[in-house]
């Protein structure tokens, strides 16, 4: 097949998947309690950017899964500090952040730092406004959402998508 046509393809099929798979999410997460769908598209985002490398899916989602702890964690210490709140946050994501960086790059086979960081800002964008009281059973949702988004968005169009290239090809 011509190069033309095998981009054509490529484009077509990943379009279509893209069409097909994120919103049955975006319906189904709802129905399971799951409020932040939109955070699959974000991780499965990095998934993509990262190669589609199924044999690094684990160490994705677990970076994920740590950056939502990790949120977690900066809202309880903003909370608790009695500080400017300029200096808090600065404090905080100056540890965090540095910790985060050191404990997921001497852990390579088990994290991706970079899912890591992305996580964190995604539950602070998500949880930050909110008290530690408030914020409930964001940090599960949060989670599903993001295992879903490097499972079932990463995962299961890259799989499609290649299904699709094998029959049309």
């Amino acid at each position: 097949m011509d190069a033309k046509k095998e981009k054509r393809i490529r484009i077509g099929t990943l379009a279509f998947g893209i069409a097909f798979m994120p919103p049955i999410w975006a319906v189904l997460s709802t129905y399971i309690g799951v409020t932040t769908g939109a955070v699959a598209l974000i991780c499965a985002g990095l998934y993509v950017a990262n190669g589609n490398k199924r044999s690094d899916a684990f160490k994705i989602a677990a970076g994920f899964l740590c950056g939502d702890v990790w949120a977690v964690l900066a809202v309880w210490i903003m909370e608790t500090l009695q500080f400017n709140p300029d200096v808090e946050l600065y404090c905080t994501l100056f540890i965090l952040g540095g910790l985060a960086v050191l404990i997921g790059e001497n852990v390579p086979k088990y994290i991706f730092t970079p899912s890591w960081l992305c996580g964190w800002a995604i539950g602070l964008t998500i949880m930050g406004p909110l008290k530690v009281s408030e914020i409930g059973t964001l940090p599960i949702q949060i989670g599903v959402a993001m295992i879903a988004g490097v499972v079932y968005v990463g995962i299961g169009v890259d799989a499609l998508q290649k299904f699709l290239i094998k029959k049309l090809g």
